[in-house]
Parts: C-alpha cells; structure tokens; sequence
C-alpha cells in the first residue's frame, strides 16, 4: 500500500461523505454543485488552514505536517476514533524497525490453546492469516488442519468459503465490511510487511465483493464482537469474541477468543458439538 496514496484516497473519502451544512457552512441547493460532499477549500476553511496546505496533504504529502493540523481536519471530517489514528498513522507515520519474520508459535502459546477446552480460540498472523487454532475453533468454524495453508485466512472464510457465510447468515454483511476495515488498520500498522498487500491483492481478484469493501476505505478495529450462528451441526450458536493481544509476540496480531454465555442453550450446544467431535478425533486416532 503507497502510503501517499492511500492518505489521498482516504482523505478524497471522508470529505465525500461531509456536507457543507454538516460544519456549518452555508449551502443552497440550487443543483448547481459539482462535487459530492465538501469541497478542498471549505474543509480547508471549516478547519482553519489554508487551501494550499490541506491540498497538498490530500495529494499525499504530509511532509511537516502538525498533530494540530491533522486533528482540526478530523474534527471537521468527524473521524471516528480509529479513523483519526489511521489518518495519524499514514500522515505521520513512526519510525518502524524491520518487521519480525513470523516464526513458528511458541509452546507455551501452543499449550494455553490447548488447555481452552470450552473456548474455541485461533491465534491470528498479521494478515489474519490463521496460525495456529484449538479443537474448539475446529469445531465451530472449520478443519483448519485441511485447508491449505495460503488460504487458511480469515479473508478466505469470509468470502471465498459458502458454507462460512451461510453460518453466519444476516451477521454476514456485518462481518465482511468489519473484516476489511481492520485489514486496512493492519496494512497502515505494518508499512514494511508486503505480505499483507499481496494478500489484499489476492483476494481482491478472486472476489468483488471484497474488491468493492477495500475500495471504500473503511477503517475500524475490531476487538469485541457477537456473533449469531447458525452451525450445521449444533444449531444456533450466540457467541461473543475478544481478540486479544500478544505483546512477546510482534509477529502475531493475537489471539481470537469465542466464549457463550455461561449456563445458557448456546453453551450446551458448544459443550455437546466439542464432546461429540472430539470422541470422533479420537476414534480415527484409535
């Protein structure tokens, strides 16, 4: 992703999306405006710098740029929290060491997965590529084990796997545009790592619906979610997921966990579908 770039579009945006009359300037609708959203110099003028300043940032140069600055411009574009972070983040980026290499998961790592045995839970790369998972997450979600590692993404369960989609049935929509928003995060937090492009990429031609989510330049970080499912074998499942950090482990973006409320229906039926799977892994072993 060229960072000049994207800042471009992501300004060219949120301005889209901001009406005069939304700051406070003043508009009639004669029908004669050319232009969807505010234009470069009534933002300029609504976050009090001048035009030739905010135009050049729009066109990705952010060179001597001010925090001050960009906040007024967040202010007036009124930017969630996360998108002032990304705009921070492609305006003003922070010296970065070299990515690490992601390396095999650790064993302590490894058995704290294993020992969630009411918990599906997958440890996530930095494209959201899938690590490394429990029994758990292999029974709710999918045999992570015979998929092929390239495609063993949570890009390609989204959009590219039916089954996936048809499990999560109306929460569907909500998840995909969730998904690429934080793709988006995670491309700005990791500049150097080209992997996370190439991935964007791959998925973008193989699916439009992607294609047209990425091009829209949502930004958001998900960390809490609920989810609705409709499992094929469990029935209807009501999960909440928090996705958590690994600070020993820069190479990683954490570690997804699901959990049901305890002592209700969706409980039972994710304790009987992890007791029933696992006496059938255990069976083929014997």
């Amino acid at each position: 992703m060229d960072r000049g770039v994207e800042l471009s579009e992501f300004l060219k945006s949120r301005r889209a999306r901001v009406r005069p009359e939304d700051v406070g300037l003043p508009y009639k609708g004669n029908g004669t405006r050319r232009v969807r959203g505010l234009r470069r110099e009534e933002l300029a003028l609504a976050a009090g710098v001048s035009v030739s300043h905010y135009t050049r940032l729009e066109q990705g140069n952010s060179r001597n740029v001010s925090a001050e600055v960009l906040d007024a411009i967040a202010d007036v574009l009124r930017l969630t929290g996360d998108e002032r972070a990304y705009l921070h983040a492609l305006a003003r980026p922070a010296h970065r060491r070299q990515d690490v290499a992601q390396a095999p998961i650790r064993p302590g790592l490894r058995r704290v997965l294993d020992s969630l045995v009411l918990t599906p839970a997958l440890v996530l790369g930095r494209h959201a590529d899938v690590v490394a998972w429990n029994r758990p997450a292999a029974a709710v979600f999918a045999d992570f084990a015979a998929i092929p590692e390239e495609r063993r993404t949570i890009a390609h369960l989204i959009f590219l796997d039916e089954g996936f989609r048809r499990m999560h049935g109306e929460g569907w929509p909500r998840l995909a545009r969730e998904h690429v928003a934080q793709l988006r995060v995670l491309a700005a937090r990791h500049p150097q790592n080209a992997e996370i492009m190439e991935h964007v990429d791959t998925i973008c031609r193989q699916s439009p619906e992607f294609g047209k989510l990425w091009h829209e330049h949502h930004v958001a970080v998900a960390t809490h979610r609920d989810y609705v499912l409709d499992h094929p074998v469990a029935g209807e499942l009501r999960l909440s997921a928090e996705l958590v950090g690994l600070p020993g482990d820069p190479e990683l973006q954490g570690m997804d966990l699901f959990a049901a409320e305890p002592g209700s229906e969706s409980e039972d039926r994710l304790r009987h579908l992890i007791a029933t799977t696992t006496r059938v892994a255990s069976s083929h072993l014997s």
